[in-house]
């Protein structure tokens, strides 16, 4: 029998060099302190395709790196206009850096896409100074090219306009960037987050900029959960358009918003901003709002640690509406609490999302919650894209984030929490309106598919 010493010491060096890289893809896990959930579904994904689920790790595998291509973290100014009256989430970011709830003189929300899309048509429309714009999908369709029309007329007047679009999550933007060359020839400035072909060793990937900022001469912001695209708003109705929320800041809270769109302007362009802003905020209004950003630009979790701590110190009630909900553990568990306490816990979420996957990881989760008492509801319209959380009767965080591990560790997001009733109010309206048109409980499954399900709980962490 001839054996081939050369191909005997190639393959024996292979598995060797492939242990020793599992080995430190192990020791780097640990190091970074991960959790048992997550070191587990990393290990299962390089047992099952091992040289791949390797790179994989090294591609999506961290969030919070520390090298000379790293996003500087953002640094938020102080407020002057602070929340006078003390409330726990307030100081709890606080404590995390983050400043203080501002007041601001108007504040107002657009949970029907024909006012949400009139409402920034005004804003472009009425722009005087700079329009900057923040979003993870910029769709080219009916609505945008108007949209584009008016950002063009501006910027012929003059009016500074500075765009920032997630390369990935407008990828057909990103390959086809002559639809918008003539905004750029009007003097717009647009850029791509991470470039998915430039930037090599910069372009994480898996680390998206997920914020959605529209800033109007710095004291006008709209925020929330609305993309760019026909999916979300429209001049007319559309059955199919998605169920989603935009809102309105204006006042002093803008500054903040704009630290976030400066500090990611400044990664995407090398371009540094400067806060300025020719109408003076007044202090006349009654609405407190905290902006709080996420991801990797933040040197902790502040926004996930104060949402826990939100929901342990609810006292009446927690209602939730979110997209994706693929929660860790601890929230999970925190919530699980909170309905053994008595309080009133509503989950609103879509009979079935834009991914299938997710449709099939978040059962689990959410039978776990019907199990316990708590109201599981799934939206029978359109896509429902919202998210916003109430917590007892003055205090809603809406914005960017949902309950899943990409929004809560990857992603950059922006969450707002207001302190206001009448907000509060206003929020639980909609959220009734929701509940209108919603089947409660979960569906009924077979004994496989429900192993199938809880299965892939191992896959939430990468989700």
């Amino acid at each position: 029998m001839n054996i081939d010493v050369a191909n005997v010491i190639f393959y024996h060096s292979l598995i060797i060099f492939g242990e020793l890289v599992v080995l430190l893809v192990l020791m780097h896990m640990l190091y970074k302190r991960r959790s048992p959930s997550n070191i587990i579904a990393w290990l299962l994904f390089i047992v099952l395709i091992p040289y791949i689920a390797v790179i994989f790790y090294f591609i999506f595998g961290s969030r919070k790196r520390k090298n000379r291509y790293k996003k500087e973290n953002i640094k938020l100014q102080e407020n002057t206009h602070v929340h006078s009256q003390i409330n726990p989430l307030n100081e709890v970011l606080r404590n995390y850096g983050i400043p203080d709830a501002t007041l601001n003189e108007k504040f107002e929300l657009f949970s029907d896409p024909i006012s949400a899309y009139k409402e920034l048509i005004s804003c472009i429309e009425n722009a005087k100074t700079s329009i900057f714009i923040s979003t993870y999908v910029f769709n080219y369709d009916d609505t945008t090219k108007k949209i584009i029309d008016a950002m063009i007329k501006k910027a012929k007047d003059g009016v500074e306009i500075k765009i920032l679009i997630d390369s990935l999550g407008s990828i057909e933007l990103y390959l086809f960037q002559n639809r918008i060359k003539e905004l750029r020839d009007a003097g717009a400035k647009i850029e791509f987050f991470m470039p998915i072909f430039r930037m090599p060793f910069r372009n994480y990937i898996n680390l998206r900029n997920h914020r959605k900022i529209f800033i109007f001469d710095n004291i006008k912001v709209l925020s929330g959960g609305m993309n760019i695209s026909d999916d979300y708003f429209g001049e007319t109705a559309d059955k199919t358009r998605w169920e989603d929320m935009l809102f309105l800041v204006e006042g002093a809270s803008a500054e903040q918003y704009f630290d976030i769109f400066a500090s990611d302007w400044l990664y995407a362009s090398e371009e540094q901003l400067m806060f300025s802003c020719d109408a003076k905020a007044n202090n006349t209004g009654d609405t407190f709002v905290q902006v709080v950003p996420s991801g990797p630009d933040i040197s902790n979790d502040a926004l996930y640690e104060t949402l826990l701590s939100a929901i342990y110190s609810a006292k009446e009630r927690i209602w939730i509406v979110t997209p994706y909900f693929v929660p860790d553990k601890s929230i999970i568990q925190a919530l699980v609490i909170a309905k053994h306490k008595g309080l009133d816990i509503k989950l609103i979420t879509p009979k079935k999302t834009n991914h299938r996957i997710v449709n099939l990881v978040r059962a689990s989760y959410m039978r776990e919650l019907k199990e316990v008492g708590i109201e599981v509801s799934r939206y029978n319209g359109a896509m429902l894209h919202a998210k916003a959380i109430l917590f007892d009767n003055s205090t809603t965080m809406l914005g960017s984030v949902n309950l899943d591990n990409r929004s809560l560790f990857l992603n950059y997001e922006v969450a707002t929490f207001v302190y206001s009733d009448k907000v509060t109010q206003d929020i639980q309206l909609w959220m009734q309106r929701l509940l209108s048109n919603s089947s409660i409980g979960t569906q009924e499954v077979s004994t496989i598919k429900r192993i199938l399900e809880n299965l892939m709980r191992v896959m939430a962490p990468q989700l």
